[in-house]
């Protein structure tokens, strides 16, 4: 009985997040209470609770993490700056001669939100109240836009500068140590935020190229969905229309590939880039006039929330990891692995199975502060590769955004979607984009070199 208790744990603070506690408060302080009750009864060494101290400044010392506000307030201005409606404008006119013009439009403006906000409810909200008004207007079908709304809006979750990238790389790096030292190396290789930015790439471009082909195949398989493309101004060449919308396109391009060209190609830390991102945000809603001071006094206020929010549940992770470890549950992890069929696969894919249900229930961050550093260790020891582990994991946790009935992107759009629109039509159209996110992570398991081949090769020119 006494062995199950990082079980009942584990299940004793679910059950009080699903009483409607916040998380953080939840996570310390059933996790102290076990502790207590632990220590009356001679199974838990309350000693260990005097490494809290420093495990709380190792935190606000972490200088990693200092990325997550400067992001998000670089999402924030942006988001602000109405950045998205000029981006939407200047790709719907590229695009409006092709029958599924807007609907591509709409992937790739969401594929440039995720990766200059890194914010799924954000990028969610903002093209749902901007895009899908515009789309059904237009005469397309009521589940292709919502889902792929939805979908889109989540790519923030696994393209860079992504802050579910940043918060896993920083708990993978010291699981990844761990996992080294506790098979004897002395030495051990670290793994960081830049490695896990690297690694996504290309699974984010292959997940918004078959978007856009979902997109082409509905268009030109079914028509009724899908109107025909805006006939484009008579003598006015594609050309023409590109020279038009450029500067509109540029800044904000210019912007992001400074940030991550920045970090990808050793040039600056993820921490230093942010800074550069959310400066060049400022600076370029200032240029563009669309930023007051009560608009600024928003974005720094939100920014605060959202970065309190982070940092308190890392605060009420460590210590319900701390105290889930003096209970011995990282042993009974363990021994639950190593007796299941299949070796390593057969652990990554319960580690997978776990993480996706328990994000209809959890946000990504309380997932990525309890659960990876749990089983993230283990699993590593076990040989599988961080960079490889950390993409599943982003693409697993943008997958349970999707899966109804209680993904988070599906409760975003229906908060902003006109009355017309039925929740089964928005759940009916993310059923595609599920089935696509799936696949890419099937492709990833069979194929690793498509998350960790461009890293190796970064350290191969280095």
């Amino acid at each position: 009985m006494v062995a199950l208790l990082p079980l009942f744990l584990f299940l004793c603070v679910f059950l009080v997040l699903l009483l409607g506690y916040p998380v953080a408060l939840s996570l310390g302080g059933v996790a102290i209470f076990f502790a207590l009750m632990g220590g009356a009864a001679g199974t838990f060494d309350l000693g260990l609770l005097q490494a809290l101290p420093s495990r709380i400044f190792g935190i606000m010392s972490n200088g990693t993490l200092i990325a997550v506000p400067l992001f998000v307030f670089m999402g924030m201005v942006l988001e602000k700056a109405k950045i998205a409606e000029s981006l939407l404008t200047s790709m719907a006119d590229l695009f409006g001669g092709v029958r599924g013009g807007l609907a591509i439009s709409v992937t790739l403006v969401g594929m440039l939100l995720a990766a200059s906000t890194g914010i799924v409810g954000a990028t969610v909200v903002t093209m749902g109240l901007m895009s899908l008004p515009l789309m059904l207007k237009k005469g397309y079908d009521a589940s292709l836009s919502t889902g792929l709304i939805c979908a889109t809006g989540t790519l923030g979750q696994i393209i860079p500068p992504s802050i579910a990238l940043v918060l896993l790389g920083d708990v993978l790096s010291s699981a990844y140590q761990k996992a080294q030292l506790d098979m004897g190396v002395f030495s051990p290789k670290t793994v960081s935020v830049g490695d896990l930015f690297l690694g996504s790439i290309v699974p984010g471009l292959v997940l918004v190229v078959l978007y856009v082909s979902y997109i082409l195949f509905v268009a030109y398989f079914k028509q009724g969905a899908v109107p025909a493309g805006d006939a484009r101004e008579e003598g006015v060449s594609w050309a023409q229309v590109l020279a038009r919308t450029l500067p509109s396109l540029l800044p904000p391009l210019l912007l992001i590939f400074t940030v991550l060209g920045s970090i990808l190609g050793g040039f600056a830390t993820p921490t230093e880039a942010a800074g550069v991102g959310a400066f060049g945000a400022l600076l370029l809603a200032l240029q563009r006039k669309t930023l007051s001071f009560d608009g600024l006094k928003d974005v720094v206020h939100g920014t605060g929330q959202v970065t309190a929010m982070v940092f308190l549940i890392l605060i009420g992770a460590t210590i319900f990891s701390l105290v889930f470890r003096g209970f011995g549950g990282d042993e009974l992890v363990e021994s639950l692995f190593g007796r299941l069929p299949g070796g390593v696969v057969g652990a990554t894919l319960l580690v997978m199975l776990v993480i996706f249900l328990l994000g209809f229930i959890l946000d990504f961050i309380e997932i990525i502060f309890v659960v990876v550093p749990i089983v993230g260790p283990i699993l590593l020891t076990m040989g599988v590769d961080p960079v490889l582990l950390g993409v599943l994991i982003a693409l697993n946790l943008q997958t349970s955004f999707l899966t109804p009935p209680f993904g988070f992107a599906l409760f975003y759009l229906r908060g902003v979607a006109p009355e017309g629109i039925e929740t089964k039509a928005i759940y009916k159209g993310v059923v595609p984009f599920i089935v696509i996110q799936v696949l890419v992570m099937a492709l990833i398991a069979i194929w690793p070199e498509i998350a960790t081949g461009l890293p190796e090769w970064a350290y191969a020119l280095q």
